[in-house]
């Protein structure tokens, strides 16, 4: 039975990693500061630990009997949705560079055979509507429009510093915007869907939400599910060195994420322009390097907002009525 650890498996993709590799047949063990907030964790063991400490890193990762684990998931993070990243960019570097640099380190000397880091594409530079998408390579001379994307950058060369030098397989994946059930959905932390989402379920038929900006900023969104599966495909792969960016193909401006909303949830809402975070005008990244692993994502956006809309609905209506 092959063993992993899944740093950051009290959060959102990390929990839904940890399922699927217990799925698979591994043991698992979680990590994080925090248990999954809306369902038991799928893992064997849970270890309350706060890896911005190189001594929790150490124990994170000490197997009974000193084995090392096969596999390493390095998700924990300090982040957020776009207005968390802009308010708390010293907390989120402070914090990630931290995390980062200490389990890479524990997973080098502990002689791990295989480390996952989950970069983001937010390393990339701001883009123009209708520039062609950006290979992985694209991401330099860097450019990144945040500092969230400077520390995810710095990372990314942090652990394949940890691989040359120990020898270690690492393998990093630029994860584009996702979305699902069991995410965080109020408090400011939330993603662009289910903030969305939440306004809408609180808002009557024929009301409006408030978006930041015109709406007409270009974003992609990726299923968990389907964001899970390019992480195992990536893991499995041969891509030494070679960061993948795992998304879809599909963009819509932020108008039209929330019309989709609205038209899953069978109500007519208008969009009211606010100030705010606007983060990038566009989004357009190529998905090859992960296609040639075999994967393909298998929800629409459509087709996964059917399923988190109405988990959402159904936490505004249960804080509503506690």
């Amino acid at each position: 039975m092959k063993t992993a650890v899944v740093c950051g498996a009290g959060g959102f993709i990390g929990s839904h990693l940890a399922r699927a590799l217990k799925a698979r047949g591994y043991r698992v063990r979680g990590v994080d500061l925090k248990k999954p907030e809306f369902s038991p964790t799928a893992a064997d063991e849970f270890l309350l630990l706060d890896l911005r400490e190189r001594a929790s890193a150490e124990a994170a990762l000490a197997l009974p009997g000193g084995a090392a684990p096969d596999e390493v998931y390095q998700l924990a993070a300090d982040m957020g949705g776009m207005g968390y990243i802009h308010a708390a960019s010293a907390d989120i570097m402070h914090d990630s560079v931290l995390i980062n640099a200490n389990v890479v380190r524990a997973a080098a000397e502990k002689g791990v055979g295989r480390y996952f880091f989950s970069s983001s594409v937010c390393v990339y530079r701001d883009m123009a509507r209708g520039e062609p998408p950006l290979s992985e390579d694209d991401a330099y001379p860097a450019r990144p429009d945040n500092d969230y994307g400077w520390e995810k950058l710095y990372a990314e060369r942090m652990a394949f510093a940890h691989a040359r030098a120990f020898g270690m397989k690492v393998r990093v994946a630029r994860f584009q915007n996702c979305y699902g059930p069991e995410g965080t959905w109020r408090g400011g932390r939330e993603k662009a869907p289910a903030a969305l989402s939440r306004k809408v379920a609180e808002t009557p038929d024929g009301g409006e939400v408030e978006i930041w900006g015109d709406g007409n900023a270009v974003r992609n969104f990726i299923y968990v599910d389907d964001l899970v599966e390019g992480i195992l495909a990536l893991m499995a792969s041969d891509l030494d060195f070679k960061p993948a960016n795992i998304g879809t193909q599909e963009y819509v401006t932020v108008r039209e994420l929330l019309a989709a909303i609205a038209d899953v949830a069978g109500k007519r809402i208008a969009a009211k322009s606010v100030p705010g975070p606007v983060g990038v005008a566009s989004r357009n990244f190529s998905t090859a390097r992960i296609e040639n692993t075999g994967w393909r994502p298998r929800f629409a956006l459509r087709d996964g907002l059917a399923r988190l809309y109405p988990w959402i609905a159904a936490q505004v209506a249960a804080a509503r009525n506690p």
